[in-house]
């Protein structure tokens, strides 16, 4: 299988941000959206619409509305109601797992294309390679110890955006650091809400275990000095495969602020 890796050099950026606190009721405010609030108080999408049936459709929330924040993380389903021009492909985006693992999750479906206004559709809450991600996290560190370097620190907002990138070189087909829908890595990790002193990139395909991608990354002088750097205290990892088995796979470093 043809396999590929890639690499971004260390970029130092100067931003400036506000600090959000995770509280047990948050009030919506101008410019905020489901995502944007699950991803500030480290807690995936799947969790935060969970814990607020109320919200029929996570893309509809209004300025002073208040959202239920759930102090601990569940692996529950989320049960979703389908809305008038809603597609499998675009509640897959709205709720950021890859189209393959929604359709797995509802195999009742016969046809994505033939869903209908207020059938009951179920989100997977978990993605399903995230035992592979957090391998890659602790081979990372493993090889970190050897040297010894201090270990990265997991960051659950960073392995999402992570997530989001590899689905998103799937469904957009390209395989580079710059997506045509989020622009650059820390472009990507702004839009997401994350401010950082230091960030990094390395992508990959085609690897089948997380073994097999350290070991191509840690080959390569370029992915092995992001692995190795000072420069980041924290790092995050996601998977997402294609529907023919094919592995996408991207880490993501930074020093936050």
């Amino acid at each position: 299988m043809k396999k590929k890796i890639l690499i971004i050099i260390v970029v130092l950026i100067c931003l400036f941000s506000s600090i959000v606190f995770a509280s047990s009721t948050y009030t919506v405010k101008k410019g905020d959206t489901m995502s944007k609030i699950a991803f500030e108080n480290d807690i995936s999408l799947g969790e935060l619409v969970g814990a607020n049936p109320g919200i029929k459709n996570p893309s509809l929330i209004f300025i002073g509305q208040k959202i239920t924040i759930p102090d601990s993380a569940s692996q529950k389903l989320v049960k979703y109601t389908v809305q008038r021009g809603d597609t499998m492909y675009g509640i897959a985006r709205k709720y950021e797992i890859s189209l393959t693992e929604l359709l797995k999750a509802n195999s009742q479906i016969s046809s994505p294309s033939a869903i209908y206004v207020g059938q009951i559709i179920t989100i997977p809450d978990a993605s399903p390679l995230s035992s592979h991600e957090k391998e890659v996290i602790v081979l990372v560190n493993k090889e970190r110890a050897a040297r010894g370097l201090a270990p990265l620190a997991t960051s659950t907002k960073l392995s999402s955006v992570a997530r989001v990138k590899s689905q998103d070189m799937i469904d957009n087909k390209y395989f580079s650091h710059t997506s045509p829908v989020y622009g650059s890595p820390f472009k990507m990790m702004e839009r997401f809400g994350l401010r950082f002193s230091a960030a990094g990139e390395n992508i990959a395909y085609g690897q089948k275990t997380a073994g097999e991608v350290v070991n191509g990354w840690m080959n390569s002088p370029g992915h092995r000095a992001n692995i190795l750097s000072n420069a980041f205290t924290h790092i995050g990892v996601g998977a997402a495969k294609m529907s023919n088995g094919t592995l996408y796979w991207t880490q993501m470093f930074m020093k936050p602020y």
